[in-house]
């Protein structure tokens, strides 16, 4: 069974849940993660270190992606019954070269152009499943409402940098 590292703590305990319908979840993390994105065009180069890891404005996107699209893998192989691939790449413990560019208006446009259809695979996804329902036959799985609000941390990965102004 695969299990994916919680942002705050490495562990993988089951996610916090509440009624809030699915399919409006990841979308508003996404608009979230893009308001706070809209300050880094002030990023002087400088790492701000946080939680043992130097973050970036490159970086911190590079882990929203990264998480959106592990987590959607993980939702389409569960439902279609077939094994998931297992994420043996920790990114968040790297920081890559390509990490430290400046960021500018080109790669905020970039970046809102892919979150927000990863937010839209989402919700076209979610919307007419059962939310509550294991997405997997193994008893320890996690719920897609569960899955969905782990994903929906990605926030926290915008917020170890933080704004910058």
């Amino acid at each position: 069974m695969t299990r994916y590292l919680s942002i705050e703590d490495d562990d993988d305990s089951v996610p916090d849940t509440d009624e809030r319908d699915v399919t409006t979840l990841i979308p508003a993390a996404v608009d979230e993660v893009l308001a706070m994105a809209e300050t880094w065009l002030a990023f002087a180069g400088n790492p701000v270190v946080r939680e043992g890891n130097a973050w970036t404005p490159h970086k911190a996107l590079r882990r929203v992606t990264d998480h959106l699209i592990d987590h959607l893998a993980e939702i389409e192989c569960r439902l279609a019954g077939v094994p998931t691939e297992p994420d043996r790449w920790h990114g968040r413990r790297l920081t890559l070269d390509a990490d430290f560019a400046r960021f500018t208006e080109a790669d905020l446009d970039e970046a809102t152009s892919r979150l927000r259809r990863l937010a839209l695979c989402y919700r076209g996804r979610l919307a007419g499943l059962s939310a509550d329902e294991p997405c997997a036959s193994d008893p320890g799985a996690w719920t897609i409402r569960q899955i969905v609000h782990h994903v929906a941390g990605i926030t926290a990965y915008a917020e170890l940098l933080g704004p910058l102004a």
